[in-house]
């Protein structure tokens, strides 16, 4: 008998890589697939709507249950900003340098006790069939005042988890997925992913 199939709803590599390493000893019996389809415009203006948004599309193209992500930074004295449009705080380039080093700019002035931030991960679920699920996960921390270590991608390497001495960009990949917002977002989806796509318990 195959296994069932579910869409991850993505063409971000590194993300696509974080979520099968993530994913895949939780949900056993439920092969993920990678999607090539058209990619949504992401118009909500909350994590969980962009997160929907993409499994609604992916789901649609593909005939198949699929699980998507929306994730950013959230600043705290920014009021939440870059939040849903971290990817694209830099400018129309869509770097990853150039979000990290408006960010940094604009927090330059401000004290280590001012720079709280988190980031957010909202995990969705679309079935063809119409239902949905969402999970929010966050990962509380703070902005360093310049970049640290060479893993992960996007903000890693300006952001330091509430507890650790290291960035984002300096734990292993096994230490980051124990911890990480898009750990807790899909892992609180598990359930879901389980109940609606294997009828599991």
């Amino acid at each position: 008998m195959s296994p069932a199939q579910v869409v991850l709803a993505s063409h971000n590599a590194h993300k696509l890589q974080e979520l099968r390493r993530l994913m895949e000893p939780l949900i056993p019996g439920i092969e993920l697939i990678g999607y090539d389809g058209p990619e949504p415009v992401e118009s909500g203006v909350t994590f969980a709507e962009n997160a929907l948004i993409k499994a609604r599309a992916a789901a649609a193209h593909t005939g198949l249950p699929a699980i998507a992500d929306d994730s950013g930074i959230s600043v705290e004295v920014l009021g939440g900003c870059p939040g849903i449009f971290s990817a694209r705080w830099g400018g129309p380039a869509r770097s990853d340098t150039a979000n990290v080093d408006l960010l940094l700019w604009q927090l330059s002035d401000l004290a280590d006790e001012h720079r709280s931030a988190a980031f957010v991960c909202a995990a969705a679920l679309a079935l063809p069939s119409g239902e949905e699920a969402v999970q929010i996960g966050n990962w509380p921390g703070s902005v360093l005042r310049a970049p640290a270590g060479a893993g992960g991608f996007g903000y890693d390497p300006v952001f330091r988890p509430e507890g650790e001495t290291r960035s984002a960009a300096e734990l292993t990949p096994a230490e980051k997925d124990a911890a990480s917002h898009r750990t807790r977002a899909f892992s609180a989806l598990v359930p879901e992913i389980l109940s609606r796509v294997t009828g599991a318990d």
